[in-house]
């Protein structure tokens, strides 16, 4: 199941603890009916052909019994950014790393803020494994390793 904005906004406000979601900097704008849209760190130009690694604005915290799928918004979608890699396992901690794609003809510049990046998130059915790999607790870009 998908988690529709009022159970974002639910699993934002619980108590610490299992099933607790954080997103900081949380932004009203970016929640949307059925996602949370991420936003870009840092300005930065996308140039033509070229694969680009961008931090998230936002901090991270999936519990346990949510899993998360990213997708490059429709809007810059139609520009030619695609997103590479796009899933956040229950329990992963921190920024999180956007590999962008500009396949289309132009530069696409990134305002800081900007948001880019729609995060779905959806139940596990166990949530007995969390994520505890090796970008746990990432901060900024992180190359692969």
């Amino acid at each position: 199941m998908i988690l529709s904005s009022a159970e974002i906004q639910s699993r934002l406000m619980m108590p610490g603890g299992a099933g607790r979601l954080v997103i900081t900097p949380f932004n009203d704008a970016s929640l949307q009916p059925a996602s949370y849209d991420l936003r870009a760190g840092e300005e930065i130009v996308l140039a033509p052909g070229t694969v680009t690694l961008v931090p998230s604005m936002e901090h991270v915290e999936i519990p346990g019994d949510v899993a998360a799928t990213l997708r490059c918004r429709s809007s810059y979608a139609r520009r030619g950014l695609l997103l590479g890699g796009g899933f956040v396992d229950p329990g992963f901690r921190g920024q999180l790393t956007l590999c962008l794609v500009n396949m289309g003809a132009e530069e696409v510049v990134l305002p800081e803020g900007e948001r880019v990046v729609q995060m779905i998130l959806h139940e596990v059915g166990d949530g007995a494994a969390c994520y505890n790999g090796r970008y746990q607790d990432s901060e900024g870009v992180v190359e692969a390793r």
